[in-house]
Parts: C-alpha cells; structure tokens; sequence
C-alpha cells in the first residue's frame, strides 16, 4: 500500500468530502439500493461528478465518468462506496473504471453486499489501479445505515420516533393528540419517511388517529412524487382491524398493506429485510409499540420532538415501560440536539 503524505490526505479527504455531497442528492430516491457519489479529479481540478439517483439507473461512477469523458484518464476517482464488481441492473462500475483508465480510485468504505465485499477493490487493483480505502468513512456510511446493517446482519437500521410534550406525554388520555408538536416538527418527520423503506405502527394508532404515514412534502429538494413510497406495517396482534371494513381508516385502503399478527418483532424486521428490501424502518406508533421496540433493544436510534408544553399526569405516557428498579432504566447517548420550529429535537442512541 503506498504512503500518503498529509498534503495529499487533506486533498483526499476535500474531495471525498464533495463525493459525500454528491450521495446526499439521491438519499431519498435511490431506495433499496444505498446513496452514493462520485468525484472525478485530474490535477486538482473536477472533472467529473455524479450520484446514483434511482435503482435501476446508472450509477454514481457512470455518470461522473461521462462528464470527464477523455479527461478521466489518468484521473482520481472519489467514491462514497466501493464499485460494484458484478452485473445487476447495471453493467459493474468497477470495470467502467478501469475501462476510463483512471490511475486511482479513493473510496470511503467497502460494501458489506455479498455480491461485492472487496471485489471491488480487487479488479481494480488487478487492473493496476492504485486504491485507497477508508477517507471519510462515517461520513459516508451515516448515509447509508439501514443498508451496511442489512447487509452485515439482515436486521434493518430502526429509528423510533416520538413527538412529546416537557412531561414526556403523546396524548390526552381522550387519545386526543393533533396537534403537540410544531407544524415544523411535523415537515421534519417528512424527512424520516423519505428515506425509510417502511414504517411501523400500532392499531391503537390507526383507530385512533388514522394516520396517511405517507410522504407528501415539497420541501425535501426532490418531488414527493419521486421518493419510493415506504411500505407501511400495521402490527394488529389482537386482529382489531379484521373486523373493521378496508373504507374506515385511510391505511386499510391500501393494497400493499402489511399486517402483522405475531408477537416476534425480530421476526418482523428479518422479513422486511428479506422480503421487501426494507433497510431504513421508522416506527411512528403508540406507547405499547415504542415500549416493545425498546424493551426488546430493536431501536438503533431514538428521535424525540419535544414541544414546549404541559399536558399532566393522567396524559398518555410516550413510552409504555415500566422497570421495577433503576438496573433495569434504559439509557441513552444524545447524538444531536436542534431547535425545530418551537420545538426541541433530540436525537439519541440507546447505550
């Protein structure tokens, strides 16, 4: 492996940096597959740069070496993950490398999928390409959490969230709840489903709020209409919704409705995973399903919007939880804090 100078480190990581920029224009379109970009550079200067906007279109390192053409020869190439190796539903992107006679590949981290796993790397390095793995790799791999996990563990990456007031409390004990939360939170939620593969909730909520849970924003810098629609999961273990009519909640009307009667979630996420390609799962639900979700250590990631208001005790609790001594607390490393319209954003990760 050659040595890298800082000079040539700091220019590495600039770039990657750009490539990483590039991966975010498809992270809400790009569903299953996972977001990627690519920087072409030939001394110093961009030549060439692209993103992997939808499954089944060409990838990231297509369209950044179309827009070097001749100049990619020669050329760095800077890729957020590494070039595919096989033919899917488009020809492998590591030989369109070597085929553009680039001299070296930078990629932020390898991919986990079994049909790459070094591959990648490999034809390029027996091509005589010079490779550099590991710039910027959290980075790079915040971008795409549902898919490495999938990928490494075929469990997907869970995000919970739950919108409360400074009491910790989701509703009136009339079930009553619309709205706690600021109409910003509430375009900031929009973001989460676009760029989850399904999203989980509970018959309680269903009856009671009859939720759309879809994505219908116009501020997410892509068309609604463009973001693969997330399938939605209705975990009815008491079969409530079986003698209700498919016109009495909105989500019921739908035909690629999943409902799920089992008790085992784990299972529930391994099939989602392996039936559906769903590696991004957000649960918007009820204290009973976030206490499962909890309890049972299947959140990888907690996001709290919490309004600046008091709705009491006899309210209902955000978490149906309830340890018998303080070993048992569940606690949590706070990731990120942001003011959301008058609301506060607290996004944690279970310790």
């Amino acid at each position: 492996m050659p040595t890298i100078n800082h000079s040539q480190d700091a220019q590495d990581r600039y770039f990657m940096m750009l490539a990483v920029e590039q991966a975010k224009q498809g992270l809400y379109t790009t569903r299953p597959n996972p977001a990627v970009g690519c920087v072409i550079v030939q001394a110093e200067k961009i030549v060439g740069q692209g993103f992997h906007p939808k499954a089944g279109e060409p990838h990231a390192e297509v369209f950044a070496l179309k827009q070097a053409g001749e100049q990619a020869a020669g050329a760095t190439a800077y890729v957020t993950l590494e070039p595919c190796s096989h033919t899917g539903r488009t020809p492998p992107c590591a030989l369109a490398l070597v085929a553009a006679k680039v001299k070296r590949v930078v990629i932020a981290g390898l991919d986990p999928n079994p049909q790459v796993a070094g591959r990648g790397v490999k034809l390029l390095e027996q091509a005589g390409i010079e490779v550099r793995v590991g710039v910027l790799t959290e980075q790079a791999e915040i971008l795409n959490r549902g898919f490495l996990k999938a990928m490494r563990t075929q469990m997907p990456y869970v995000r919970l969230k739950v919108a409360t007031s400074l009491d910790g409390r989701t509703a009136m004990a009339s079930g009553e709840s619309k709205w706690i939360t600021s109409t910003a939170s509430r375009e900031d939620v929009q973001k989460l489903r676009a760029q989850s593969g399904a999203i989980i909730t509970g018959s309680e909520t269903v009856i009671m709020d009859n939720p759309q849970l879809n994505v219908r924003s116009t501020q997410l810098a892509v068309s609604p209409e463009t973001v693969p629609p997330p399938r939605v999961v209705i975990l009815d273990r008491r079969q409530r919704l079986k003698y209700h009519t498919q016109s009495d909640y909105q989500l019921c009307r739908r035909t690629d409705m999943i409902y799920w009667r089992k008790d085992n979630l784990t299972a529930l996420l391994q099939m989602l995973v392996r039936e559906h390609q769903c590696y991004d799962v957000l649960v918007e639900a009820g204290a009973g399903v976030a206490g499962s979700f909890l309890s049972q250590q299947l959140v990888d990631e907690l996001i709290v919007y919490q309004a600046p208001c008091l709705l009491g005790h006899q309210a209902r609790p955000m978490v149906d939880f309830n340890p018998i001594s303080l070993a048992q607390q569940l606690r949590f490393d706070i990731q990120d804090h942001e003011q959301i319209g008058s609301d506060l954003k607290l996004t944690l990760r279970p310790l």
